[in-house]
């Protein structure tokens, strides 16, 4: 019987999955799926739902597709799985039924983005998209987290936390506090309506963190065009991008690093950043680019758990 794993990302953005055949002889077209970002509510996070409701999508996607393939492994990779989720090892029963009881792997984005970037060598990995978090690891015993806290106090140069700096500019120069960010205030009247709608709009939405990293968009393309305030953000965000990524470099493991997630994208002034701060904090560590998604990582993942090579789960950062 032809087999597949399936891999899955899940963050503020959106959820994506990949189902992908284990053996060439099967075909090496992988299937991509699309779902909803995690919402946060006062209940936690939406993740596991989101996850399992992806998981019955690449069922359905797979038998009609492969209609004689099964799911020989599953791999997970979702933010706010260890803060926002009561007990994640409880859900790994229902997520392997959902997928045909093939084995789950469960794990916080730093893992899957690790896994993409680094293809399974030990070093520290800093991922930067709606939210930031930084994982130094060699998968087995080293597991240093660094950041992912939430945009609220943490989340130093992500998405969402640039689009709080570009909206703290552009409130200030509306109220006549400053007068350099009209560019940002115009930017963010055009996405978000009036300023003084914009408590209402944001301080009351589940996926919060999404449409503040929406607006990073518009900072970065600022940034892009020469604005100096937006400059600024960007720069600002790169070198606390770096930070936290050298924060994560573990003495027992080999100076290696990486940096990935949409932020990364912006290039500009947060990439000289976030390159210039890290190169003056780890002279030593070598800065490898990366070219893997967190998405390939849960794949990759999910091929060790097909494989039964996966090590024992490490909560709070893997379940098996």
């Amino acid at each position: 019987m032809p087999e597949v794993v399936l891999g899955i990302d899940v963050g503020g953005t959106g959820g994506r999955a990949a189902l992908e055949p284990l053996a060439a002889a099967f075909g090496e077209e992988r299937v991509l799926l699309d779902g909803p970002p995690v919402a946060i509510t006062a209940g936690g996070s939406s993740a596991l739902a989101v996850t399992g409701a992806l998981i019955e999508e690449a069922a359905s996607a797979l038998h009609g597709r492969w209609p004689d393939a099964r799911i020989a492994g599953v791999a997970i990779g979702a933010t706010g799985i260890a803060s926002l989720v009561t007990n994640p090892a409880a859900s790994l029963a229902a997520l392997s039924e959902a997928a045909g009881g093939a084995p789950v792997a469960l794990a916080i984005d730093a893992v899957t983005a690790h896994l993409g970037a680094l293809a399974g060598e030990a070093g520290a990995v800093v991922a930067v998209g709606t939210g930031t978090i930084a994982l130094g690891t060699d998968l087995h015993e080293v597991w240093r987290r660094v950041g992912g806290w939430g945009h609220l106090y943490d989340d130093r140069g992500s998405g969402a936390w640039i689009g709080i700096e570009g909206l703290k500019a552009a409130i200030q120069t509306h109220d006549g506090v400053t007068a350099d960010a009209s560019a940002l205030l115009t930017a963010a009247e055009s996405r978000f309506g009036a300023a003084p709608s914009w408590p209402a709009q944001l301080y009351t939405r589940d996926d919060r963190g999404s449409v503040l990293a929406g607006f990073a968009a518009d900072v970065a393309g600022l940034a892009a065009l020469g604005d100096p305030v937006a400059g600024r953000i960007m720069s600002e965000a790169g070198g606390h991008a770096a930070r936290t990524l050298a924060a994560a470099l573990d003495p027992a493991l080999p100076r290696r690093a990486a940096g990935v997630g949409g932020v990364f994208a912006a290039g500009g002034e947060f990439t000289a950043a976030f390159t210039a701060e890290f190169a003056g904090l780890a002279p030593d560590a070598t800065l490898v680019v990366g070219s893997a998604t967190p998405l390939d990582g849960a794949v990759r993942l999910a091929r060790l758990v097909a494989a039964g090579e996966l090590p024992a789960g490490h909560p709070p950062f893997l379940w098996v």
